[in-house]
């Protein structure tokens, strides 16, 4: 019987050391691609990847900072955030009416704002560049918060809808018999409770405005205007690439998510669990 148990433990201690081992190598493997493009910023790689000056350096920074990256940076910010909030603010709303009524067409009008998820989008590039060259949307910031607002708002709605779903109506119907109008019940009950929801969608529609490229090459030809994306896109020349700014305006242009939503985490994986349940 002995023997049994001893080589059941060894089994165990192998298979943990395996899962171990496994995760060790998942680890290096997400963290790898991360390591490189820090350690290139920080290098006189200049044009190509594998000659290097020796030692570290800022040339790289100096030189982003020199020809207005940084610019760029607060181009995506200030569009990323409008947009956000616009989707959160609409999504929020929509979501507590499907949520909380009953009403004929209700299932079909979810559908059908679930069905944006599907749609190809990309398709929608000329029709969009033709609708807001009439408009005089081009070359314009708020033709990009339009943009990415429609396409950040359908998952805002279904993943605040089906979050909405687990906060018990036994409140609004207390803060309505205490005199409170929905739109308060909504601010002053909905929100706080429902606040790692609303993290976890507006984490989603910023990253996915923060890193899109095509909208913004399509609708934005003005040197100040242009995003991140657009911005980086510049050193990608015809002969030849700066690889040192595209290492260092990379770090740049991930810094603002890990600072902004690294500590909101925790807020971000109850939103994501809560909400996937309807």
């Amino acid at each position: 019987m002995s023997g049994i148990a001893e080589r059941r433990g060894l089994a165990g201690l192998v298979e943990s050391g395996g899962l171990l081992l496994a995760f060790a190598l998942f680890v290096i493997f997400l963290l790898a691609p991360a390591v490189f493009v820090f350690k290139g910023s920080v290098e006189n790689i200049s044009v190509s990847l594998v000659a290097s000056g020796g030692g570290l350096t800022l040339d790289n920074y100096a030189g982003i900072l020199e020809d207005g990256y940084f610019h760029y940076v607060f181009n995506s910010l200030y569009i990323c955030v409008a947009a956000t909030g616009l989707a959160c603010m609409i999504g929020l709303l929509a979501a507590y009416g499907l949520s909380r009524y009953r009403f004929p067409g209700r299932a079909f009008l979810f559908g059908a704002i679930m069905g944006g998820q599907f749609f190809p989008w990309i398709i929608l590039v000329n029709p969009i560049f033709i609708v807001f060259a009439r408009a005089g949307l081009i070359n314009s910031h708020i033709g990009l918060i339009l943009c990415y607002t429609a396409f950040i708002t359908p998952f805002t709605i279904y993943l605040l809808t089906g979050y909405l779903a687990t906060i018990p109506r036994s409140l609004d119907e207390a803060a309505l018999m205490d005199g409170a109008s929905r739109l308060q019940v909504i601010v002053l009950v909905i929100v706080p409770t429902m606040w790692p929801g609303l993290v976890a969608a507006a984490t989603f529609g910023f990253l996915q405005s923060w890193s899109e490229y095509l909208l913004a090459l399509a609708l934005i030809t003005d040197d100040g205007l242009k995003t991140i994306p657009l911005g980086l896109y510049q050193y990608f020349g015809d002969v030849q690439i700066d690889w040192g700014a595209v290492m260092a305006g990379s770090v740049v242009a991930t810094l603002p998510t890990l600072l902004l939503f690294l500590p909101l985490q925790r807020k971000l994986v109850a939103g994501l669990t809560s909400g996937a349940v309807k």
